[in-house]
């Protein structure tokens, strides 16, 4: 069938159920994920001091990411093992009378081989086995998806610990937990480096995540990234929750709040989960041919006043919680702030938010909001 995203028109099998049968994968929910990427590409090259830059869709199956890297005028490389992933890639390029190369082989292999500007994940589940190859391609910007968000999040707590080598737990916040536990594995892995990698956006969306991660070369650099790693203590008796940076966990005995036992986290990432100035840079690349326009300006508009704080809370749930009804958001923010405490909204969903207020400040500060 024939679809069209942006300004590029594509061949993709027919698959009637996601992810079913032997068909290289195609997944239209993703559209948005892509039509972000194009607006990253664009502020990336924006700012950048050489002319045309390299990409690699390091996992590319139809070729929609690099066919749509190289309409964005960038020297696309598209890597896929499969066959017949690697034919629709060439047919797609041409159909849309673009220049890029096609490379039918492992993209790991590639990736120790040649250098790019910008290497780019997307495979099914882990993004972790390409993740040691690809900071060491990667010039500038390593881009990464992942869809095993169960192990991230910790529902399949087991999954996780073996795929990236951390506690998750699985909380109220699990959408951002699954975000910090992938963003810790990625920050170690290029630290074995001397490489650091700082996340420059990120977001939570359709059951998976992705992340853009900068990269620098100096061994102080990721120094300091690996100094924003640490750890999660959470109690899922009264929700109480604290962050502790360092790679050695030091959990209390019991909950400072209500003396009840507290689970861990991590390692994870507990620093910014993206730049303010590149989200702005990125705002002004998102164009009126992307066909989520809208929602990639609503994202980034979230997460221009999203506080830098490691955990969120949900509006919804702590009214349950208290026996009370909900109000509308911009009133229970404000109420917040009327007491003195920092509040934002959060990009995982249209009741969560991030404050600087402890639970039982929370509740006594919107009481009556």
């Amino acid at each position: 069938m024939h679809v069209t995203e942006g300004e590029v028109e594509l061949v993709v099998p027919e698959q009637p159920e996601s992810g079913v049968g032997d068909a290289v994968f195609f997944n239209p929910v993703q559209e948005f994920n892509r039509d972000l990427t194009v607006a990253v590409l664009r502020a990336h090259e924006s700012e950048a001091d050489r002319d045309r830059l390299s990409y690699l869709d390091a996992n590319a199956a139809t070729g929609a990411r690099g066919v749509r890297a190289a309409n964005a005028g960038y020297d696309a490389t598209l890597c896929d093992h499969d066959t017949d992933a690697a034919a629709l890639c060439r047919e797609n390029l041409a159909r849309n009378d673009l220049d890029g190369r096609v490379e039918e082989r492992n993209a790991n292999a590639l990736m120790h081989e040649e250098r790019f500007d910008v290497v780019d994940l997307d495979p099914f589940g882990t993004p972790i086995p390409f993740a040691d190859a690809a900071f060491r391609s990667a010039a500038d910007l390593v881009c990464v998806t992942a869809t095993d968000t169960a192990p991230l999040c910790g529902a399949h707590r087991e999954s996780g610990v073996r795929s990236y080598s951390a506690l998750p737990q699985n909380t109220e916040y699990h959408a951002e937990m699954g975000l910090r536990v992938l963003l810790g594995a990625l920050v170690r892995t290029a630290a074995r480096y001397d490489v650091a990698a700082t996340p420059v956006l990120s977001h939570v969306t359709n059951h998976y995540v992705r992340t853009y991660l900068s990269i620098s070369r100096r061994a102080t650099d990721a120094n300091a990234a690996v100094e924003k790693l640490g750890y999660i203590h959470h109690c899922f008796a009264c929700l109480d929750r604290e962050s502790e940076r360092g790679l050695i966990a030091h959990p209390p005995d019991a909950c400072p709040t209500c003396g009840e036992s507290v689970a861990t986290a991590g390692p994870i990432w507990l620093g910014p989960t993206h730049d303010a100035e590149f989200v702005d840079r990125v705002r002004k690349q998102v164009t009126g041919e992307l066909g989520t326009a809208s929602r990639a300006f609503d994202l980034l508009a979230t997460l221009d006043d999203e506080l830098d704080i490691p955990t969120h809370y949900d509006q919804h749930r702590l009214c349950r919680r208290w026996g009370r009804s909900a109000n509308a958001m911009d009133e229970f923010l404000g109420s917040l702030r009327e007491a003195g405490y920092r509040a934002s909204r959060a990009q995982y969903g249209g009741t969560t938010f991030k404050t600087d207020a402890t639970v039982e400040e929370i509740e006594a500060a919107t009481d009556g909001a």
